[in-house]
């Protein structure tokens, strides 16, 4: 049974007449009397009673009309479908994310992908680097936003930004007041710092900060969120290096303040797997990079 079969055959269930149905499908009439005939055998059932004067549909071609009609229709809906896929204007799209990407631009790229892409089902969850590389290589995430440039060859990558780390602490620290605070100033601070397991690029990245302005940090709490380490901040717990962006977390009880030396920033790379283009990943990124570069 062919899809053909089932076309031609709704049609002339419909007209009732050869003739007319033929001139509908822009066919003669003996391919069509042929490809009726053909599905008839397949279904192994008459499905029309055919005279010189009429022609009708037999119960059995009555109950085959209902069924053709809805297969056609979802194989029409299928092809339409796909061609929206393949212009990454429907499909799905599962993004990994480092909770600092909250305040880098991720919500409104992806309000702006919503509203232009609306058949597009979009999953998030909010990973560490290393486990959003994880999902990425076994194909259960599409897109993954993280915190380091150490790629498999599997997989590709593009810096989105790169934002300097900023002094976070105690709004009622005796640092606050200043404009700027310089890292010996930290020297004998307690740090909230973000874990090694959680992202071991951030927290070599912080340590060697401290290292080349001559010490170690004294480290009394070690949490896997960026949230998390301002929330601790905010409450008296320590300081903390963190991204600029995390100022915009506006979280009562912590402040942020320039550092006073030049360090390395804190860098956010877009990660996606190798391999043919997968439009609606594509049509994401373009918006993403003009989200956060605005």
């Amino acid at each position: 049974m062919e899809l053909r079969h089932l076309r031609y055959f709704t049609v002339l269930a419909e007209e009732l007449h050869f003739g007319r149905a033929a001139r509908r499908l822009s066919i003669s009439q003996p391919p069509l009397s042929v490809a009726i005939r053909q599905l008839e055998e397949s279904v192994g059932a008459r499905l029309f009673e055919r005279n010189s004067k009429a022609v009708r549909l037999t119960p059995a071609g009555d109950a085959l009309r209902l069924s053709a009609q809805t297969l056609l229709r979802q194989a029409e809906e299928a092809a339409l479908e796909a061609r929206d896929v393949s212009k990454g204007s429907a499909g799905r799209l599962r993004i990994g994310f480092v909770g600092a990407m909250l305040y880098r631009g991720l919500p409104q790229a992806l309000t702006a992908f919503q509203a232009a892409h609306p058949a597009v089902r979009v999953s998030l969850s909010e990973l560490n680097s290393g486990q959003q590389i994880t999902e990425l290589l076994h194909d259960r995430m599409d897109v993954g936003f993280v915190h380091t440039s150490r790629m498999p060859e599997e997989l590709e990558q593009v810096l989105l930004l790169s934002e300097p780390f900023m002094v976070c602490m105690p709004a009622s620290h005796r640092l606050a007041r200043r404009r700027t605070v310089g890292l010996a100033s930290l020297r004998d601070q307690p740090f909230v710092l973000f874990s090694r397991e959680a992202s071991p690029d951030y927290h070599e990245r912080i340590l060697s900060i401290c290292a080349g302005a001559g010490f170690r940090p004294e480290v009394r709490h070690e949490v896997r969120h960026w949230l998390s380490v301002v929330s601790l901040v905010s409450q008296g717990m320590g300081v903390a290096l963190v991204p600029s962006a995390l100022q915009h977390a506006a979280l009562r009880g912590a402040v942020f303040r320039p550092l006073e030396e030049e360090v390395a920033g804190s860098d956010a790379y877009c990660v996606w797997r190798s391999g043919p283009d997968n439009a609606v990943v594509q049509n994401f990124l373009r918006l993403v990079q003009k989200a956060v570069q605005a």
